[in-house]
């Protein structure tokens, strides 16, 4: 049974990075649009893909994650385990920042140039790649 859980909490974890890789880059795109016609179009595609896709998958790592603990407590003595949780907390705090600036084009209140975002995109990848290397390697 754990093995099911491990692999639907791994699918739920790509498809959670695919949105929190795309949504910012949507915002590029957006942030540099001049027309209503591509206004409206990047609102649509922006609300959808957080609600369809990232909202969703984010609930299914966190409580496929919960469930894996329930079966494993042991590695919640170990300190990997505490630095891979704090990595998915910010990246929970980076999500919810994702929707208060999807927020702000839907009312078309966004004050930041597409440089901004560019950076802002880069977050959820350092993440990432710590949270690989400490599920993986396990150095501590």
């Amino acid at each position: 049974m754990y093995l099911w859980i491990k692999a639907f909490h791994i699918i739920a974890v790509v498809t959670w990075f695919a949105g929190l890789f795309y949504l910012p880059r949507l915002f590029v795109y957006h942030a540099q649009s001049e027309d209503s016609i591509s206004n409206e179009r990047f609102k649509i595609m922006e609300r959808k893909l957080y609600r369809g896709i990232m909202l969703p998958s984010m609930v299914l790592v966190i409580g496929l994650g919960i469930w894996m603990l329930m079966l494993m407590p042991a590695w919640l003595t170990q300190g990997w385990m505490h630095a891979k949780l704090s990595l998915v907390v910010a990246l929970v705090v980076y999500h919810f920042s994702c929707a208060v600036l999807l927020k702000q084009f839907a009312e078309d209140r966004n004050t930041r140039s597409h440089v901004f975002y560019r950076w802002f995109n880069e977050a959820p990848v350092l993440v990432l790649v710590g949270a690989v290397i400490l599920v993986v390697v396990k150095p501590f």
